[in-house]
């Protein structure tokens, strides 16, 4: 849920302020080697650039590689690689890259497959998350090597729920029953994103929509957002939204405020909310009532679903994003040690960047398959504050948290369209549906049918 014109300029100037030199080798300038990698990096929060120009300071020690690290905001990635692939100036490798840039370098052929492969096959694909490979492919083939990820979470307020007799939230019938039960005029019973022009929006309800198997395209690669799937997660999230919430626009903001204030039984977030909910961040503090005496007191008392059901769905499912290394083509054959090196010796260092937000997509390895999840549990976690995620919240939550890539699906991706889902994500057809339903009264139905109408649209757009 962290999250197109720029000039490769600009992004060496920005380059310039956020890191002092962008180079992770800069500080060993006794070193002999010729070799420099360019690495750009999506993780472009000034604290988490420095935690990795350290992790690539410690593999040019170990290898006598330099590393130049360019950050570049997620939301410029697009204009920035078109931009340096008309100059011929592409990095090695890129860190970091959601789902839908993977796709898109792919469709693009900046991709090195071999090299993904490669990087599998030798650190053992049986050690990885079986369905962050399956996100990171096309069909039989490796498009990129999956990192870390962040899950799509259902938190809910577990001492409201249990003094009201309630089940957890974890199916369509008990979501809103719960939040019908918890609406009063002091509380909402649910908080989630309807901003029109927000991609908080489309991942919120892209994760009730897959749980009700409301899917993009078919297998024939048809747009199906007006099948009855899909109509009933609309109507679903409208009757929810309505009955159940807040007046207004909401997007990450407002409802973590919300939450964080008391003023919801549940909220849809993704599990960077960890942290802030635990009271490490001083920008975004938990203020309920009770949190001033304790202020843990919100994180001891929510729980999280990671994968919901909806009446129509097959099995419980949920949105989540996979990040991941990226070598692209014509890269230094050096880009493939590194990324082994990320994905091992240095995986744990790279985890704890913002392990609230990167859960391991790799377990661990052939001789200890479960060092790096285990691992993940012992990493601190925060900003201003730091604190073990295990020393704040249950063995229940973090195994829920760990275990949640295994759960995630995406609209498109595994039929193949993840171009046509990046696109239509990028422009906001489901949000603006959803706006016309809440803000215009439009109903579910006609809602699904202008989404469907759009989406076709731009899928005729790019067969073109």
């Amino acid at each position: 849920m962290r999250k197109q014109a720029v000039t490769l300029t600009a992004v060496a100037v920005a380059c310039a302020i956020a890191l002092s030199g962008c180079s992770a080798g800069d500080t060993d300038d006794s070193d002999d080697s010729d070799e420099t990698l360019t690495v750009w990096t999506v993780e472009d929060v000034a604290d988490r650039v420095a935690a990795q120009e350290a992790i690539f300071a410690e593999y040019t020690k170990a290898t006598g590689v330099k590393v130049e690290l360019v950050a570049v905001a997620e939301d410029q990635l697009t204009t920035v690689l078109t931009s340096s692939a008309a100059a011929g100036e592409l990095p090695d490798m890129i860190g970091a890259l959601s789902l839908n840039g993977v796709n898109q370098l792919a469709t693009d052929d900046l991709l090195d497959v071999e090299a993904a492969s490669s990087i599998i096959d030798e650190l053992g694909a049986d050690t990885f998350s079986e369905r962050a490979l399956e996100l990171t492919s096309d069909g039989d083939t490796q498009l990129a090597v999956p990192s870390d990820g962040w899950a799509q979470l259902l938190y809910y307020r577990t001492d409201l729920f249990e003094a009201a007799g309630l089940d957890a939230p974890t199916s369509y019938d008990d979501i809103a029953a719960a939040a019908a039960a918890l609406d009063s005029d002091s509380l909402a019973g649910i908080v989630a994103s309807t901003a029109p022009a927000d991609s908080f929006t489309q991942q919120t309800f892209e994760h009730f929509a897959l749980a009700n198997d409301c899917q993009l395209v078919d297998s024939d690669d048809a747009i199906t957002l007006d099948s009855p799937e899909c109509l009933e997660a609309f109507q679903f999230y409208a009757d929810l939204i309505q009955d159940s919430s807040v007046q207004g626009n909401q997007d990450a903001d407002t409802t973590r405020a919300t939450y964080f204030a008391g003023g919801a039984s549940m909220v849809v977030w993704s599990s960077f909310l960890l942290d802030e909910l635990a009271g490490l961040r001083n920008d975004a503090l938990p203020t309920c009532a009770e949190c001033a005496a304790d202020p843990t007191f919100l994180a001891k008392n929510t729980g999280v679903v990671s994968a919901i059901e909806g009446p129509s769905g097959s099995e419980p499912a949920s949105f989540g994003e996979i990040v991941s290394w990226a070598v692209l083509q014509d890269a230094a054959p050096e880009a493939q040690d590194l990324v082994e090196y990320m994905m091992g010796d240095g995986y744990n260092d790279w985890l704890a960047v913002a392990p609230e937000g990167k859960v391991p997509t790799r377990a661990g390895t052939a001789e200890n398959p479960t060092e790096f999840s285990d691992g993940w549990q012992q990493l601190e976690a925060g900003v201003d504050t730091k604190a073990l995620l295990s020393s704040v919240y249950s063995a229940d939550i973090l195994d829920a948290v760990v275990a949640a890539p295994d759960g995630f699906n995406r609209w498109g991706i595994p039929e193949g369209q993840g171009a046509l889902a990046a696109a239509v994500g990028g422009q906001f057809v489901v949000p603006q549906s959803i706006a016309s339903m809440l803000d215009s009264g439009v109903s579910a139905q006609d809602a699904a049918a202008e989404a469907q109408a759009q989406a076709t649209t731009i899928q005729e757009d790019l067969d073109f």
